[in-house]
């Protein structure tokens, strides 16, 4: 009788898929730590998804145990990611995980280019922004990575045609 009242049950409940949603608190209900670290991230921070907003309650939490040092360069870095469009976003992330899968000698590389780069003057760096890159040249590790100021996203080389004949080469009947 129990196992025909189980049955009758489960037949009768709905079929569906639970959904497990991550809490994803507002801004208005951050902790005043939380807004104090998070600033720059105020005005676009009800628009993150809920794994988002989590990393960044994650800096926030760690934040106080950090030296002055790194809580500044998280600051700048925060603001400088404000500034970013989100296809620069998209960039800045596919260029993180290059960097990620690099082996050390090349992410040693990398390191070196960029802190070479950091040390030319402004002048330079707005040469070296208004030049596209070579044809076929690949940065290292995907290191460049656009000031907010110039276009997030460089044109794709278009794809080679598809082989097989084309209307010049198929005789005329």
């Amino acid at each position: 009788m129990m196992v025909a009242a189980a049955a009758a049950l489960l037949a009768a409940a709905p079929v569906g898929h639970a959904q497990i949603t991550l809490k994803s608190p507002g801004w208005a209900e951050l902790s005043a730590q939380e807004k104090d670290v998070l600033a720059p991230l105020a005005p676009e921070w009800d628009k993150l998804d809920a794994s988002r907003k989590t990393k960044w309650r994650g800096l926030a939490k760690r934040y106080p145990t950090m030296q002055p040092d790194e809580q500044a360069r998280v600051r700048e870095q925060m603001r400088s990611w404000s500034a970013l469009t989100p296809e620069q976003r998209q960039v800045a992330r596919e260029q993180y995980k290059t960097m990620k899968t690099l082996p050390p000698d090349k992410k040693a590389e990398v390191r070196q280019k960029w802190q070479e780069y950091q040390s030319l003057p402004p002048e330079r760096k707005q040469e070296l922004a208004a030049k596209p890159a070579p044809s076929g040249a690949k940065p290292a590790g995907g290191a460049r990575q656009p000031a907010p100021t110039q276009p997030a996203m460089q044109p794709l080389p278009q794809p080679a045609p598809a082989p097989g004949p084309t209307p010049a080469s198929v005789p005329p009947r």
